[in-house]
């Protein structure tokens, strides 16, 4: 007896039945991740246009550092919350779920794996460039020092030049200098002083020495007495002090500005993330089938 076999489609309870047994779409979720990264990307460019347009140095009419940085955070937290809910939408779609449970993992696998994907590709492709650019540079530079260090007693060796005899001619044509400060011009004393100002800065019996050489290099070019170079030395050492201090402290506040800056920075990033993340569980679980009677 023959049977007749009729094509057409499977009962829904059926299709309901072979998606069951997998509750995780791996293709859907790669083709939500591709989603959200090209919207994002395209409404990246779209912004950078904009903000672009907004600069105009002849009329002066450029917005100022911090409203475009507001301005452009705002924008980049709409961009990741568009792309992340279209995404996720794709993907639950995709996958054909009918437990909200189910989509809404589809959308939060999609924000993870774009979130992972996004932070490789600044590691590893940005942060490579710049890196091994230094490296390079390092290596280069790196290579001509051992080069030069390695040439240059090979040539005073051929050439009969002791390494000491160098030395002592490299000092030869730095201390060209009198020893009077009066016989000196004013080039060589400001040479001199800057000579002696380390050791100034460092203190101690060397720092007396300096801080005494410098005196009578001041009241031989003033032509002053001793007395009223030192008062000079001494008001030049207090305003030192004081620039270096207003320096630390220009720096101490600045850090301290930076870390308060790096800190608001990192708790609008943390909050952008979240918001992508609740993005695409709701376009995740708006794009759940109805689950068929």
């Amino acid at each position: 007896m023959a049977t007749n076999v009729t094509g057409g489609y499977a009962p829904l309870d059926e299709v309901a039945f072979a998606r069951a047994g997998r509750r995780v779409s791996w293709g859907a979720i790669f083709a939500g991740v591709v989603l959200a990264m090209a919207v994002q990307l395209l409404l990246g460019i779209l912004g950078t246009g904009i903000g672009l347009s907004m600069v105009d140095p002849v009329e002066g009419t450029t917005p100022g550092a911090t409203g475009f940085g507001i301005g452009a955070g705002l924008y980049w937290l709409i961009t990741t919350v568009v792309a992340l809910g279209a995404g996720g939408y794709a993907a639950a779609r995709l996958s054909g779920v009918t437990d909200r449970f189910d989509a809404l993992v589809h959308g939060l696998v999609v924000w993870g794996v774009t979130l992972l994907l996004t932070l490789y590709l600044l590691t590893s492709a940005v942060g490579g460039l710049i890196g091994g650019a230094f490296r390079t540079v390092g290596a280069v530079a790196g290579a001509a020092g051992t080069t030069v260090g390695a040439a240059a007693p090979k040539v005073a060796q051929i050439a009969g030049i002791d390494g000491g005899d160098v030395r002592d001619e490299a000092s030869a044509y730095l201390a060209d200098a009198p020893s009077d400060p009066a016989q000196m011009t004013p080039e060589q004393a400001q040479k001199e002083i800057a000579k002696q100002l380390p050791a100034l800065a460092r203190g101690g019996s060397a720092g007396a020495r300096a801080e005494s050489r410098i005196v009578e290099i001041v009241a031989a070019q003033r032509k002053v007495s001793r007395a009223e170079a030192q008062a000079q030395v001494t008001r030049a050492k207090q305003d030192f002090v004081a620039a270096k201090n207003d320096a630390v402290q220009t720096a101490r506040s600045a850090a301290d500005a930076a870390a308060g800056a790096a800190a608001g920075t990192s708790f609008i990033l943390v909050l952008a993330l979240l918001a992508g993340a609740g993005a695409a569980a709701f376009g995740a679980t708006t794009a759940t089938r109805r689950r068929p009677r």
